[in-house]
């Protein structure tokens, strides 16, 4: 039907004429009220909103030189943010000297993979970022 009758209609029964798909040939319009229109559409996004969930990355630091104990704590945090679901950026800093030797912080990411290997998988192996060293472990799917 043309634009002034479905205006006439509408105007008649107190309602808005609003384009549903203005890009379709022809535009496809509906009879309603438009603010009634309006709430509906916030309340489906904030439904939508509500059901999303934010993936945070976490960050480990530790040196090179980290003691068992300490490295014990770093893990057991590892845990608790993959198992929350989080994502983790775990870092091995260097300093001074001990940037002449990587292959250190090498074997204490690989202790680090194997200590969560059960919680999250490496998403990106270890690589060099300046002075320290750098992986990211996501967690595993939740059955």
């Amino acid at each position: 039907m043309s634009a002034r009758e479905a205006m006439k209609i509408a105007y008649d029964s107190n309602l808005d004429l609003v384009k549903i798909a203005p890009q379709a040939t022809p535009p496809v319009c509906r009879i309603l009220d438009y603010g009634k229109y309006c709430f509906e559409q916030t309340k489906r996004e904030k439904e939508a909103k509500k059901n999303q969930k934010v993936v945070e990355v976490k960050e480990i630091r530790m040196f090179s030189t980290i003691d068992t104990n300490d490295f014990n704590t770093k893990v057991n945090q590892a845990s608790k943010f993959l198992k929350s679901g989080d994502k983790l950026k775990v870092s091995v800093r260097f300093r001074k000297r001990a940037i002449a030797h990587p292959e250190l912080g090498m074997e204490l990411l690989e202790r680090f993979k194997e200590a969560c290997s059960e919680f999250g998988s490496v998403e990106k192996p270890a690589k060099m970022e300046g002075r320290s060293l750098v992986m990211f472990v996501s967690p595993k799917a939740s059955k």
